[in-house]
């Protein structure tokens, strides 16, 4: 069990001293002082001084020379030479502070952490954790709105080749990237598309439809030139309560990320016999890779411009997101962070986790009755954990998302937005979190209940709350993977990449906590390294990579 190692290295601080600007050891006694004789202003020997040499001299030149208080003339040999040594001395104490000075801006920076100052070597500062420096450097901008020819191809309304209708299943961003896949499909068939249903799902237990959550005219009208969408399935079709349980009106067993000839192949042969036909199930059922690349650009189309929420569900994200922006009556900026530790997360996840021997007997029991045949009789899941952990597919934990926050210079005021279901362990589990950023608020917090209370009625309307919160955020933080976390991280690289997305290295980071023996300044060094290239910008493209989290290839082009 990879255990949270750092806390107690948090509570016990290094005791170095911060570096010094000057390097040189310098004289801290006091300046000599001259007795003056009590003849007022003249010498032993009755002859009068050089008052307005001496005055023009400061104070230090006496202090540090002062046989040269007199006539350079009586000054005899030996003090000669011992002033020349001062000289010497002094110059070279002077070039020590110089190098000393030089040093210290290119030594390593310093480290404050709960008012302590530690020496963190390595460790280069950045301008600011909330800017990502490196945004700069690229040169890429959204354009999936570029049409290949610019004009409509679609042919009249009655040479279509049939009518396809979709179920979209799961939560929010899964429904929406199903719908994004069905426009697609669409498009590759020639085919009519009913605007999609998103399934009442068992999970989720939600009843939303299309337009309870999305403005339907602007979906049908901005793809009026990429594909026919209609509102219902036509009149003349008899059987509509049978089309998802008809054997001869739905396709199944469409494989997972299957390519546009698939569908040319086995799909749309049907649609022209049958003249409509349902598509069941379609989750991932489109590949990215083995699809033409102005189809990928179409779904990037349908994603970023056409899916809009309801202008009442923007509206009261750009609230949430002002409220945020000036809980301390001053403007700040704020973090999103994507806390995906619920009950049934962390049970598919298979990993182990700190806790109780009670909590880890009742997770077992979930385990069991929720995925009776994964878990088996339990023998192999020890073993199986820890494998999932050092490939860092383990979802992390509040405590220790802390510690990488802390370790990448976020403060403890940081203003924090969290998106998340029911945290499993509840207020015990987020109390690392809590206690090391305590302005830590939701959706509820910041909005009375009658605000929220239109929104209640669909479960969709508050993720998509969460959704809009998250994409406008100054930093967002994903702690694990999922549709959510994907769709924000490509939605804010394709509209400018300007502001950070982290998305933390767990494999990396289950080293390190597993490490008894690291110090804090090490781990603050291994956190910051390893991060300073996964803020969230565009990245070159490899084969089955996520579309949804890097639209780069086909979405974007250089500026």
């Amino acid at each position: 069990m990879a255990e949270l190692r750092h806390s107690s290295s948090l509570g016990s601080r290094s005791s170095s001293s911060p570096l010094r600007a000057g390097g040189g050891d310098e004289d801290s006694s006091s300046p000599h002082v001259h007795d003056h004789s009590p003849n007022g202003g003249d010498d032993e020997d009755g002859r009068p001084r050089h008052p307005s040499r001496d005055r023009d001299r400061p104070i230090w030149f006496h202090s540090l020379f002062p046989f040269f208080g007199d006539d350079p003339i009586r000054v005899s040999p030996q003090k000669n030479k011992i002033s020349l040594l001062l000289i010497l001395i002094l110059a070279i104490a002077s070039l020590i502070s110089v190098y000393g000075i030089i040093n210290h801006l290119n030594a390593p920076y310093l480290c404050k952490k709960d008012g302590i100052v530690l020496n963190c070597p390595h460790v280069k500062e950045s301008p600011s954790p909330w800017e990502n420096p490196l945004s700069a450097t690229t040169s890429w901008k959204p354009c999936a709105e570029r049409r290949i020819g610019g004009v409509s191809d679609l042919p009249p309304e009655n040479e279509t080749t049939g009518y396809v209708f979709i179920h979209a299943e799961g939560g929010l961003n899964q429904q929406r990237i199903a719908i994004c896949n069905a426009v697609a499909v669409a498009k590759i068939m020639n085919a009519t598309l009913i605007l999609p249903v998103l399934k009442q799902d068992q999970i989720w237990k939600d009843t939303t439809k299309f337009e309870d959550i999305f403005d339907v005219d602007h979906f049908i009208d901005y793809l009026k030139d990429d594909v026919r969408i209609v509102r219902d399935i036509p009149d003349w079709f008899t059987d509509k309560a049978e089309l998802f349980s008809s054997i001869r009106r739905t396709v199944k067993n469409i494989p997972k990320y299957a390519a546009a000839q698939f569908y040319i192949d086995n799909v749309l042969p049907r649609i022209k016999e049958k003249k409509i036909m349902a598509l069941k199930p379609f989750v991932d059922r489109l590949g990215y890779d083995n699809v033409p690349q102005e189809i990928n650009r179409l779904r990037c189309r349908v994603n970023y411009h056409a899916l809009k929420f309801l202008p009442e569900i923007e509206q009261m994200a750009d609230s949430l997101v002002s409220r945020m922006r000036n809980r301390t009556g001053n403007p700040n900026p704020y973090m999103a962070l994507h806390l995906r530790f619920e009950k049934g997360m962390v049970g598919l996840s298979f990993c182990d986790f700190v806790g109780t021997r009670e909590e880890k007997v009742r997770m077992a029991e979930y385990r069991q009755k929720e995925w009776p045949r994964r878990f088996k009789n339990g023998s192999h899941l020890w073993q199986l954990a820890l494998q999932k952990r050092k490939e860092g597919r383990c979802p992390l934990e509040p405590g220790e998302v802390a510690v990488i926050l802390r370790a990448m210079g976020y403060p403890k005021e940081t203003q924090i937005y969290v998106a998340s279901g029911q945290v499993y362990g509840g207020q015990n589990r987020m109390a690392p979190l809590r206690n090391m950023f305590p302005n830590l608020v939701t959706k509820e917090d910041l909005a009375g209940k009658e605000e929220l209370t239109t929104f209640r009625k669909h479960v969709t309307s508050l993720a998509a709350l969460d959704f809009l919160v998250c994409l406008k955020s100054d930093v967002f933080v994903m702690t694990h993977g999922g549709n959510f976390a994907k769709l924000i991280i490509g939605a804010r690289r394709y509209m400018g990449h300007r502001q950070k997305s982290i998305k933390p290295d767990k494999g990396l980071m289950s080293k390190s906590f597993g490490d008894p023996y690291m110090g804090w300044a090490t781990f603050v060094d291994d956190v910051v390294v390893t991060h300073q290239t996964r803020t969230g910008l565009p990245e070159e493209t490899f084969p089955n990579y996520d579309l949804w989290e890097n639209p780069l290839t086909p979405c974007m082009c250089k500026a």
